[in-house]
């Protein structure tokens, strides 16, 4: 039986301790949100925050979670301006095609504004780089960035 805090919830799971926590997400809790993409953290769709770091979920095992925090796409505080403002400069600038990486990429982006509140190109691109999209939406994603950055200064 591993606990782990997600989303500000307590919750035993009966599982392995090297069960990677997206599966403990997705199949256990029923969160969804966070997606599989390679499975072994090189494409960033599992992103997810521990402690309010960005992390990839596919390849951390719940039981080295201890007794950090996650939050999931589904948990963030809308009311955070920098997670409202990510979430609206999504929206306006139309950033999401197929969506499927999306959640990843918005709490990267999260992640990365908290850390660096006015980024530069190549600190967006480098904060960025382990976040993969197929539909190749990476310039509206960094003008979003800038976008929610402007907001928030």
């Amino acid at each position: 039986m591993q606990t782990v805090r997600v989303n500000g919830q307590t919750h035993s799971v009966d599982v392995d301790p090297d069960t990677p926590l997206l599966w403990v997400l997705r199949d256990v809790l029923g969160l969804n949100g966070t997606k599989f993409g390679c499975g072994i953290a090189q494409c960033g769709v599992c992103t997810v925050h521990l402690d309010g770091h960005p992390v990839r979920a596919c390849n951390l095992p719940v039981g080295m979670i201890g007794e950090r925090s996650v939050t999931t796409i589904e948990g963030v505080d809308n009311a955070d301006p920098i997670v409202h403002a990510v979430k609206k400069a999504w929206t306006n600038l139309d950033v999401v095609q197929c969506g499927y990486c999306q959640p990843g990429q918005v709490m990267a982006a999260i992640g990365l504004l908290k850390t660096v509140p006015n980024p530069t190109d190549e600190q967006i691109d480098s904060a960025m780089s382990g976040n993969m999209c197929r539909c190749g939406t990476y310039m509206r994603i960094r003008k979003a960035i800038h976008l929610a950055a402007g907001e928030t200064a």
